[in-house]
C-alpha cells in the first residue's frame, strides 16, 4: 500500500488520481485501488457535538482509528471486497461504503494530510503502509488553491481567506512540525503533474 501525504492544497488527490489512472492504463483497472483518507472526516453532527465544527480538517476531526482499521483490512483480507467511506465535497460530508477495493487489486493508493504524523493515533496507519510519498508544491499556489476550493463549495472569498488563515494554515503548521520523513518527495507543477522527485523510494506493494 502506498500513501500520498502533503499539506492542505498541495495537490495530493490530483497526484494520487493521476497515478492510479497511469497504473490502471499500464496494468489494467483491476490492478490498483484508491482509498482517500477524506472518508474518515467526522460528520458535522459529531463535530458539533464535540465543539470542533469550526476547525474541520484538523487532526482531531478525523476517525484515525477507523482509518487504521480499514488499512488493516485491506492488508489482511485479500479474499473479499473491502468497502470504505468516501467524502462528498458538495455536501462536505463522509458517505459510508462509497468505495470498494476488490480482491484482484494488488496496489492500494491512499492519500491524506496526516499519514506521516508522529502522534500515536496516526502512527498505526503509517505502520500499515509500505511507503509514503510527500507532494510538495509552490506555497503561494497551495494557498490560492485552498481559497478557490472553499469558494467553489459555498464560502464567500472573504470567508474562504479567513478559513485558510485560521484553520488550514494552522493545520499546515502542525503537519510540518509533527511529520516524519517521507520515502520520496514529489515536486508537483501548477497542474498537478510531476516535475521532479527527491529522496529514497520504499517498497510499495
Amino acid at each position: 500500500m502506498l500513501g500520498v501525504a502533503g499539506l492542505p492544497g498541495s495537490g495530493k488527490t490530483t497526484f494520487a488520481l493521476d497515478l492510479v489512472a497511469a497504473l490502471a492504463e499500464r496494468h489494467g483497472s483491476g490492478h490498483v485501488g484508491h482509498v482517500p483518507m477524506d472518508g474518515f472526516h467526522l460528520a458535522d453532527a459529531q463535530l458539533e457535538r464535540l465543539g470542533l465544527l469550526d476547525v474541520k480538517g484538523a487532526p482531531e476531526t478525523f476517525d484515525a482509528e477507523g482509518y487504521a482499521a480499514l488499512l488493516a483490512r485491506l492488508r489482511d483480507d485479500t479474499a473479499d471486497p473491502v468497502y470504505g467511506p468516501g467524502f462528498e465535497r458538495t455536501l462536505e460530508q463522509p458517505v459510508a461504503a462509497a468505495l470498494v477495493v476488490l480482491p484482484a487489486v494488488r496496489l492500494v493508493v491512499t492519500e491524506g494530510n496526516y499519514l506521516l504524523d508522529r502522534h500515536p493515533r496516526w502512527r498505526t496507519s503509517r505502520a500499515r503502509l509500505d511507503a509514503v510519498w510527500w507532494v510538495e508544491v509552490d506555497e503561494q499556489l497551495r494557498q490560492t488553491r485552498l481559497v478557490e476550493r472553499h469558494v467553489e463549495f459555498g464560502k464567500t472569498p472573504e470567508e474562504a481567506r479567513a478559513w485558510v488563515e485560521r484553520v488550514d494554515e494552522a493545520n499546515a503548521r502542525a503537519i510540518r512540525d509533527r511529520s516524519d520523513a517521507p520515502d520520496l518527495v514529489v515536486q508537483a507543477g501548477p497542474d498537478g503533474t510531476l516535475v521532479g522527485t527527491e529522496g529514497c523510494v520504499g517498497a510499495a506493494g
